[in-house]
């Protein structure tokens, strides 16, 4: 089962479950975890291959949607950011009795044609033998987005001297993990599709495959965040998970 951080106490509204992205883990949601759990109690997962969860060869969604599911007991709200997002998608289609209100953050229920083999390659040069702390580390994490650095380091175990990240598995499957699944049905809740205002993952031409899918589907924008929103703007953020769930 994957490694959860959980905030609050069961209160009379169902828990909400997120799901973070793509070499993140449940500690980058830590803030806003714990602000929403002032109305209701929130589960944060390590998806497989990330933090402290348990490492497979695989990393389908299907996978992640099933490893998600054994999560809830009964329903749940869910919130899940691009990688995550597209495994909360799974998880609402294979799964609906289980999900409420679903929330996708910044991503669509599509295959993107970009890369991710430089931050794995990035991750893979740092020498962590001889680094004795994370600035050293940070020192040698070049060529990367701003910002990136920074966020690698969470899951970096300088105790151990390892990445709390499967890039083997994360490089093999990563086909997998840029495309969306063949799924078939539709998921009738309500379900919000957060964007950044900025970012360019979410087109208006992905909205025709989103409302197959999703058809109550409704569509808001974060001005001045792009794809790291929740990271970006956090307090808009959270007010707006907030009202949607309530």
């Amino acid at each position: 089962m994957l490694n959860t951080i959980v905030h609050g106490q069961p209160t009379d509204r169902p828990p909400l479950l997120i799901a973070h992205g793509l070499f993140g883990s449940a500690r980058n949601w830590g803030v806003i975890a714990k602000r929403l759990s002032d109305e209701r109690q929130v589960i944060v997962a390590d998806i497989r291959n990330h933090g402290s969860s348990p490492w497979f060869a695989s990393h389908t969604y299907p996978e992640m949607a099933a490893d998600l599911a054994e999560l809830i007991d009964g329903q749940a709200d869910v919130l899940g950011h691009s990688m995550g997002g597209k495994a909360a998608m799974v998880l609402a289609l294979n799964h609906p009795e289980k999900v409420r209100r679903l929330i996708v953050a910044d991503i669509a229920p599509v295959a993107y044609g970009h890369t991710q083999q430089g931050n794995i390659d990035a991750l893979r040069r740092v020498d962590l033998g001889g680094v004795a702390n994370r600035a050293e580390a940070a020192a040698q994490l070049t060529g990367l987005e701003d910002g990136l650095a920074e966020f690698f380091l969470q899951s970096l175990d300088l105790k151990e001297r390892r990445w709390r990240l499967n890039l083997d598995a994360l490089e093999a499957n990563m086909d997998a993990i840029l495309s969306f699944p063949p799924v078939q049905g539709r998921f009738d809740g309500p379900t919000l599709f957060l964007t950044g205002a900025n970012s360019a993952y979410v087109q208006p031409d992905h909205r025709d495959r989103i409302k197959d899918l999703f058809p109550k589907a409704r569509f808001a924008k974060i001005p001045g965040a792009g794809h790291w929103l929740h990271a970006e703007k956090p307090r808009e953020f959270e007010a707006t998970v907030r009202v949607f769930l309530t």
